[in-house]
């Protein structure tokens, strides 16, 4: 679910997971709009071990992450709170081409272990009587678990222009690969397409298979069939080959595209999704009414549609140094509000890499989110307070009537060694959880990231 958002080790994987011709044939760098390299790891070399692991074809990355946040004013419940999470996650590709001539064949992998299941927003800065539509700590999956992200299969045709993935799959293998998440709030992390809410990031697999198709140098298109699992989170499905708890299928295609502006860098998407599994309607009744007094429950929808899209454009360069500059991201998404209880969000978000001479790998960023929750289900709210004849908000069994939220974050990152990142900041929190009654919240906090 969303909860599952791909941290900023993300970034690092990716980049041993995807070569892209594109970026080969036009020379395109994704440095300043967040794409960076992997950093010289702590461990070195290993006593040559590394080095003969990648003479072999094997190639990964073993990074730490944690994240702290403290509720410094606000929000529900005003209490002081140090909330506290981490992961390794453990990234790897086995080259098959040398063994076995199959063009650009490997096999891919991904391991994550999360710890401290101590999440923030739902312990002080938001109602806990509506759904999260954010979180102050992105990497928090709602357990304390190790288990598997993928393992796929994935070769190329036509001289490198298809490449076909297929096994134990995650979306973001293929899908919303534009923008990077840097930022410690999840709506700030990366592209929109999980608040579809029908599929998860990062470290939670599904069955599946997908092509991806380069048009031209520059424009890809990408399809695919994937297994629609609402218990693919759960905890005994961390390694679980099987598809029990399947309801469907999702059916996603997107177009990207990473062209030149002005000989500058850009990445730009749109992706559609169909689900054809059924959906629980958020108010509405299987006999036509409301869902909370119909005997029969709430109604549900056979399929649902879902839309994202975004683009990350670099929009200066420092002097000659294509490493350093200014980018602007955008991504938004939409959603069939009549079973989604995220309508639609819409995130913007600007970063410098390299301000300072004397620090020129370091970033800065800032960035807002406007969120806005389904009519359906705020209808749904006010129903059950009218069945309950509850009106005051302060009582426990009152339903919050959720509208619209504005969040926004401000950091800085820096690296004092190259294996070490350290990325404190500020968020500020209008209306959380899209209620009106909830104090603004003001929350600090600190990204730690160490790549082995």
């Amino acid at each position: 679910m969303m909860a599952q958002k791909h941290t900023r080790l993300t970034v690092c994987a990716l980049a041993l997971l995807v070569s892209s011709p594109l970026a080969m044939a036009q020379e395109w760098n994704g440095t300043v709009l967040g794409f960076e390299a992997p950093p010289d790891p702590i461990l070195g070399e290993m006593l040559g071990i590394r080095h003969i692991l990648s003479d072999n074809g094997f190639t990964y990355n073993l990074g730490y992450l944690n994240e702290i946040a403290w509720n410094g004013g606000g929000g529900y419940n005003h209490d002081p709170r140090v909330a506290y999470i981490d992961q390794f996650a453990l990234t790897f590709n086995q080259d098959l081409e040398r063994w076995t001539g199959i063009p650009d064949a490997r096999i891919e992998g991904n391991i994550v272990n999360r710890n401290h299941n101590d999440d923030l927003t739902t312990r002080r800065v938001q109602d806990p009587r509506v759904n999260f539509n954010d979180l102050t700590q992105e990497s928090w999956g709602g357990q304390s678990i190790t288990r598997l992200g993928w393992l796929t299969f994935a070769r190329s045709f036509d001289d490198r222009r298809l490449t076909w993935r297929i096994g134990m799959m995650n979306k973001v293998q293929t899908f919303d690969q534009i923008i990077p998440c840097d930022f410690q709030m999840l709506s700030q992390c990366g592209g929109k397409s999980a608040n579809s809410l029908t599929w998860n990031n990062w470290n939670v697999h599904t069955w599946g298979t997908t092509l991806a198709y380069s048009i031209t140098p520059t424009v890809t298109l990408k399809g695919g069939v994937m297994e629609q699992n609402p218990d693919a989170s759960s905890r005994n499905h961390a390694w679980s080959w099987s598809t029990k708890g399947s309801k469907g299928v999702l059916l996603p295609l997107e177009i990207e595209a990473r062209p030149q502006i002005n000989g500058l860098p850009g990445a730009y998407n749109l992706g559609v999704l169909y689900t054809n599994a059924p959906q629980r309607d958020l108010y509405k009744g299987k006999s036509g009414g409301a869902g909370a007094s119909d005997p029969n429950g709430y109604a549900d929808h056979d399929d649902t549609w879902f839309m994202y899209a975004g683009f990350n454009q670099q929009l200066t360069r420092h002097q000659d140094d294509p490493n350093r500059g200014l980018s602007s991201s955008f991504s938004m998404s939409l959603s069939d509000q009549r079973s989604n209880y995220m309508h639609s969000v819409y995130a913007g978000s600007l970063r410098y890499r390299g301000l300072f001479d004397a620090r020129p790998q370091d970033w800065i960023g800032f960035g807002l989110t406007w969120i806005d929750m389904s009519d359906q289900y705020a209808r749904n709210q006010r129903y059950m307070n009218t069945l309950s004849g509850i009106t005051d908000y302060n009582n426990p069994a009152y339903h919050p009537v959720p509208g619209h939220s504005l969040n926004g974050e401000f950091y800085y990152r820096f690296r004092p060694v190259k294996w070490l990142e350290l990325q404190p900041g500020i968020q500020y929190w209008h209306h959380p959880g899209g209620v009106a009654k909830t104090q603004d919240a003001w929350v600090t906090e600190l990204k730690t990231v160490v790549t082995f």
